[in-house]
């Protein structure tokens, strides 16, 4: 199904073009990026960092979740593999 004429696909795609070649190992990780969002919650009671829960809540959306309910019953059932990725307790 092609993008439609209001996309931004197009133009982003353009300006990735005008960029010149970087290296992988020049461009954060997505859990890097995630940790540079600030935490807006009160230190007490904090039990998971914020890019924790960010990075599970994309990946369960990725997986097809819909609803915070379904995000919860995802990470709570996520693979041990990708708790360890992710740097989950």
């Amino acid at each position: 199904m092609p993008a439609d004429a209001s996309s931004l696909i197009p133009p982003a795609l353009g300006q990735l073009r005008e960029k010149p070649q970087v290296r992988p190992a020049e461009v954060p990780g997505l859990l890097e990026r995630l940790a540079e969002v600030p935490d807006p919650r009160d230190p007490r009671g904090v039990r998971h960092r914020p890019s924790v829960v960010r990075a599970l809540t994309a990946c369960a959306v990725l997986a097809g979740a819909t609803s915070l309910l379904a995000v919860g019953e995802w990470i709570a059932d996520a693979p041990a593999h990708v708790l360890q990725q992710v740097g989950a307790r």
